[in-house]
């Protein structure tokens, strides 16, 4: 019998652990847990919310949150990041979008995505000069990379929907980091195509005719969710778009700090079991390669794709 506030072991999933890195193919990726991924091509860096903070889970349900620049800076200097171009928010909760104002104003980054995300900007105050919204199907192009946001659908069983109408100056309780518009985004590059998909859901027929390399597939909750649903998600996401590799993401427990191994979210709240159990048939029908990315490991998701 599985406690519930027990987490589930990634032992079973070992043989999946991304490999050490032996050609970058032109991209590197470093994954920061939750869906924050820093892609770079040793030109031109471009990061996905970057949720480094991570406050523990009692300050979650019981307080008010705030980012923490020294984690932010402290992470800057790790990965070595010289400059970034851009950073990009999946959607405007906080454990997306808390810690993506600091990095702009850390790096001079532009900070991009809904009216929600802006107004998060600004209660941090980033000038409005380096906030970009985007609207669906829009295509913005920092370097040799090109990023086409698509509006997407958060997970199912939404806390916090809605938009951030007013600037948002923290400390706030959770409930303020509102949705705003979930995006789904497509990031070209001369030496291929991932598509950065956070949210466990879909828009019915949104992604057909768009074709990726590999997708960084959010996964949190899908444990809780019908067979049919992860069937048709899998089939709206990775097979309309023909990607040959699988990253998963958003499947580790942030209330933990990035100073610890990642594991699982907790039985209650997800169940990791249950959704791998269900996610490698379709990999292996599909001939997918699955990815489980290890925090602060580069990784070269482009790369010895069949």
């Amino acid at each position: 019998m599985r406690m519930p506030l027990g987490h589930p072991s990634l032992r079973p999933y070992l043989p999946y652990r991304q490999r050490p890195m032996t050609n970058d193919h032109g991209v590197v990726a470093h994954f920061l847990g939750t869906s924050s991924v820093l892609l770079s091509d040793g030109e031109t860096s471009v990061l996905s919310d970057g949720f480094v903070t991570r406050p523990g889970k009692f300050r979650v349900a019981l307080g008010r949150i705030a980012p923490d620049r020294s984690l932010v800076r402290a992470t800057i200097e790790r990965l070595r990041v010289r400059s970034l171009a851009a950073v990009v928010c999946a959607h405007s909760h906080y454990d997306h979008a808390l810690d993506a104002p600091v990095w702009a104003l850390e790096t001079g980054a532009e900070l991009v995505g809904s009216p929600s995300t802006a107004n998060i900007g600004r209660g941090l105050g980033v000038p409005e000069s380096s906030l970009r919204v985007v609207a669906d199907g829009e295509t913005v192009s920092y370097g040799r990379f090109d990023l086409t946001f698509l509006d997407s659908v958060h997970s199912p069983g939404d806390h916090f929907p809605g938009t951030v109408d007013e600037p948002l100056v923290p400390p706030a309780r959770v409930g303020e980091w509102k949705t705003g518009t979930a995006y789904s985004v497509l990031v070209t590059h001369p030496t291929g195509r991932i598509l950065l998909h956070a949210s466990a859901n879909f828009r019915p027929g949104a992604l057909r005719g768009r074709s990726a390399d590999v997708v960084y597939l959010g996964i949190g909750n899908l444990g809780k969710q019908p067979t049919e649903f992860l069937r048709a998600y899998w089939d709206e996401v990775v097979a309309a778009t023909g990607a040959r590799r699988v990253v998963l993401v958003h499947w580790d427990d942030f209330f933990v700090g990035l100073h610890r191994p990642l594991r699982p979210m907790p039985n209650f709240l997800d169940d990791i079991d249950v959704t791998m159990s269900r996610l490698l048939p379709l990999a292996r029908r599909d001939a997918v390669d699955v990815v489980l990315p290890v925090a602060w490991q580069p990784g070269a998701p482009l790369a010895d794709l069949a």
